[in-house]
């Protein structure tokens, strides 16, 4: 392993909202519409702030899919002064950026022409397939249909979108199921060349939801599923998992070279009972390898200049700090 690089971002982690129309058998993250449901601008401008003085470079935006479909929602939108999540998001973004941090959004199912605005003011964007299996997991939830995501994730690469991904095991896929999820990764990746990073996370359950009681994936059916991604993506695309999940020293080995985001100031909203590791600690989980802090976008596409316009001064500088 002596010799390796192993890259992490700094981030910080911003929900939106926790609305989402989808019904998610394992999430802990989804709420009903109701006071607190919708993070305040005062407060996204503060976090940034605490990022910025903190050394972050990224920002992640991410939210409930399409929360407009929930009744009532439209109202709080309404509050803070903008008709939709997208438009919300697009000033934070803005705010992100007069920070000093990245955008990095992760919003559900976008269409293309929502991405295509959203892109002028994010560095990369992503959304995790999960699966391309059709589980009862994904019940009640329109937006898990791997069809539209695949769809949602070519449309990414039309535009160019330096672009993460996923899966997220133990739901109730198969072997075989995880294979394919991968062979469509790579296969869209070899058409348009857009996917920087591929997340192979396990799942953990969480008490209260419909999937709390489910078992989680043994630590050598996840060491397996690493090593049958790096096989399988191109060698462009970086393998990462989250250090705040799984013992990840024990799993480096296998073909992973990212971490993720890790973030000092705020916490995992998604996975909220496993706190991320300490910045300096990730030092001692890669042993031998090297640790190198990166951007949410990654050099191959900043060489390339997929990135807007104006983020192009903000991506230089932080470039030079690291």
């Amino acid at each position: 392993m002596a010799g390796r690089v192993i890259t992490f971002s700094k981030n910080i982690f911003l929900p939106l909202t926790t609305v989402c129309r989808n019904r998610c058998g394992y999430c802990c993250f989804r709420t009903p519409v109701r006071d607190g449901c919708l993070m305040d601008p005062g407060l996204v401008q503060e976090t940034l702030a605490r990022g910025a003085a903190m050394g972050c470079t990224e920002a992640l935006f991410t939210f409930g899919e399409k929360p407009e479909e929930e009744p009532g929602f439209p109202e709080y939108l309404a509050r803070i002064g903008y008709r939709s999540i997208l438009d919300y998001c697009y000033a934070m973004c803005e705010a992100a950026i007069r920070a000093g941090l990245l955008p990095h959004t992760n919003a559900g199912i976008l269409t293309y022409e929502e991405m295509a605005v959203l892109k002028e003011v994010n560095a990369s964007m992503g959304i995790m397939l999960e699966t391309t299996a059709r589980l009862d997991a994904h019940a009640n939830s329109p937006g898990k249909d791997p069809d539209v995501r695949l769809a949602m994730m070519a449309d990414a690469g039309r535009l160019k979108i330096p672009f993460t991904t996923g899966l997220l095991l133990g739901i109730g896929e198969s072997m075989r199921d995880r294979e394919e999820s991968l062979e469509a990764i790579r296969n869209l990746h070899v058409t348009y060349g857009h996917i920087q990073e591929v997340i192979v996370q396990n799942f953990c359950p969480v008490e209260g939801t419909r999937m709390g009681s489910a078992r989680p994936i043994g630590f050598e059916e996840y060491r397996t599923v690493i090593r049958m991604a790096r096989e399988i993506l191109p060698s462009d695309i970086a393998v990462q998992i989250p250090p705040n999940l799984a013992d990840a020293s024990r799993l480096i080995g296998c073909g992973v070279n990212d971490l993720g985001g890790v973030s000092p100031v705020t916490i995992d909203y998604v996975n909220p009972d496993h706190p991320w590791p300490e910045i300096e600690s990730l030092k001692t989980l890669v042993g031998d390898a090297i640790l190198r802090e990166r951007l949410c976008i990654y050099p191959q596409y900043i060489e390339k200049g997929w990135y807007p316009p104006r983020l192009a001064a903000l991506i230089s500088r932080l470039q030079k700090n690291r």
